[in-house]
C-alpha cells in the first residue's frame, strides 16, 4: 500500500470517528451513522490495499522462487 494511501485512509477512519463522536455528544442520529459509515469505507480500502499487498508479495516471492530453479 502506498504511503498516500495509508495517509488517506487513516484521515477518513479519523473524520468518521470524529463524525461519530460529535453525533453522539450532541444527540445527533444521522451524524453518528455518517461517522460509523466513513469508518466502515475506510477499513474496506485498508482491507483492499492489504489484500493487494498480500498477492504482490506472493507474486514476487514466487517470481524469486522460478528465478532461483533455472
Amino acid at each position: 500500500m502506498g504511503i498516500k494511501d495509508k495517509i488517506s485512509n487513516e484521515a477518513e477512519d479519523l473524520k468518521g470517528k470524529t463524525k461519530e463522536a460529535t453525533g453522539k455528544m450532541t444527540d445527533n442520529e444521522r451524524l453518528e451513522a455518517e461517522g460509523n459509515m466513513d469508518q466502515a469505507s475506510a477499513k474496506m480500502k485498508k482491507a483492499g490495499e492489504k489484500a493487494k499487498d498480500t498477492f504482490n508479495d506472493t507474486k514476487d516471492a514466487a517470481a524469486d522462487a522460478m528465478r532461483g530453479r533455472s
